[in-house]
């Protein structure tokens, strides 16, 4: 290839590479720590408030229920050499038995627990992506990662949204939406 070829291919390369680039320049990004504002927002304390307390008073049933089973077989130790060999079988088959069925039931609580959480929440993230959607269409924001899942290792903070969507979120309770020309917060990504 001749000189004048290789310089025709690097002069079209490079026109075809400076509109991206320049593109690139104008675009604005930031993130957003989903967690803090899963746990800062009013509805996402409520929400983990409420399900703090179905918890607990599932966890205080299994351990009553663990308790008394740990009594029943603290009195068949005590009994079993006063039983006949068929009758303290039949009674250690049956405390099996029931250990079994609290096992379950554990297992059953947590399956509940995770899906009461997702139900709790679902409406929760719904509001925070409308919240994060319409701060980025205010501020010109091409894309918004999400701190921890994006795989994001650094970012300077004056592009972290967190704050900004935690205090709108709070405030929009029961507004329909926020004013499109509302001021910018002073957290917000600089342009």
């Amino acid at each position: 290839m001749s000189l004048r070829s290789k310089l025709s291919v690097l002069a079209l390369a490079l026109s075809l590479a400076v509109p991206t680039l320049a593109a690139a320049a104008d675009l604005k990004i930031a993130y957003v720590d989903y967690q803090r504002v899963l746990l800062e927002v009013d509805d996402g304390k409520a929400a983990k408030n409420r399900l703090q307390k179905w918890l607990e008073s599932r966890q205080k049933e299994i351990d009553s229920q663990q308790e008394a089973l740990r009594k029943e077989k603290e009195t068949l130790d005590k009994q079993a050499s006063a039983m006949s060999e068929e009758t303290r079988i039949q009674k250690a088959t049956d405390l099996q038995k029931k250990v079994y069925e609290l096992a379950q039931k554990w297992e059953q609580s947590r399956g509940e627990a995770a899906e009461k959480e997702r139900k709790e929440m679902e409406p929760i993230i719904a509001k925070i992506d409308e919240v994060i959607s319409k701060i980025a269409e205010r501020e010109g924001l091409g894309m918004v990662f999400e701190k921890r899942d994006s795989g994001l290792v650094f970012a300077l903070n004056q592009y972290d949204l967190t704050n900004e969507v935690i205090r709108t979120y709070n405030t929009s309770k029961g507004k329909a939406s926020a004013p499109k020309d509302a001021p910018v917060a002073k957290d917000a990504p600089k342009k």
